[in-house]
């Protein structure tokens, strides 16, 4: 292998890999609205309603289900099974408010929704239940940028005619399954040669703090020799974004690790794979 340089290896590192059309997936987005949007439509028979109690036992004797969508106004989901807590301190779960109009009620005059309805403020509840749906959607951005990244290596690696398989179980291979014995890990790329099997991880983190970055690089610290020990395994980490600077734990996993690229060095790996095909 060639000499590694961390500095140079920082100055190399991409501020973002996001396009534009990686900060919303609208497809998703409207999919997601679509699916409860006959729900959200008959719920639009309470906004301006005076007697919103009234209203709600109305909608509700003609039909209780169209509340079960009410939790995706406050920006939750049934799955995440979100509680609040009542005046007697205890916890109990959000969704037990929409089995009874009082305590529909309940919901929508202590999270403020009824105000906003009573007033107008809320005009159509698709539109509305699309802009918090748009909102929900950033949280997925980081899930995103590694998919990006993935899909970029992938380019790379097919340009140059290397043969790759995607998103590997670490029990495909015995040899690597007994060392890590019950961590079963599946690895975003694994690139067979002559010579070697490449087990490939790929990441790009754009922003910097957090602890996700440092607990990624300790983890590749410790998985990197476990795999280079094994007879014709190597494990080589590939990863990108200005999310690295200042997370000390890196450069102390970019000495530790054989196999560290990003993208600008990655032709480094292309070249050393092409010798072994």
């Amino acid at each position: 292998m060639e000499n590694k340089n961390f500095e140079l290896f920082m100055s190399q590192l991409y501020e973002t890999n996001a396009t534009l059309d990686f900060y919303c997936d609208f497809d998703k987005i409207k999919k997601n609205v679509e699916d409860i949007s006959i729900s959200l439509n008959t719920l639009n028979y309470l906004i301006g309603q005076e007697d919103l109690a009234n209203a709600v036992k109305r909608l509700w004797e003609r039909d209780p289900r169209v509340f079960q969508v009410l939790d995706i106004l406050i920006a939750t989901r049934k799955k995440d099974k979100k509680k609040y807590l009542q005046q007697d301190k205890k916890a109990r779960p959000i969704n037990e408010l929409f089995q009874s109009p009082d305590g529909i009620i309940k919901f929508l005059t202590d999270t403020g929704l009824a105000k906003l309805i009573k007033n107008k403020d809320i005009k159509n509840f698709v539109d509305y239940v699309f802009g918090v749906e748009t909102g929900l959607d950033s949280n997925a951005r980081k899930n995103r940028s590694g998919k990006v990244m993935e899909k970029w290596i992938f380019d790379i690696f097919t340009k140059n005619g290397i043969n790759c398989q995607q998103q590997v179980e670490s029990k495909k291979f015995p040899d690597v399954k007994n060392v890590l014995r019950k961590d079963i890990k599946r690895f975003d790329f694994v690139i067979t040669t002559k010579k070697n099997t490449y087990l490939v991880e790929v990441n790009f983190y754009a922003d910097g703090g957090g602890s996700k970055p440092s607990e990624v690089a300790r983890a590749y610290s410790e998985l990197s020799p476990k795999i280079n020990g094994i007879k014709g395994y190597k494990f080589v980490w590939i990863t990108d974004g200005m999310g690295w600077d200042g997370v000390g734990s890196f450069k102390e996993a970019y000495e530790s690790i054989p196999y560290v690229y990003n993208i600008t060095n990655i032709t480094s790996f292309i070249n050393l794979l092409k010798l072994e095909l």
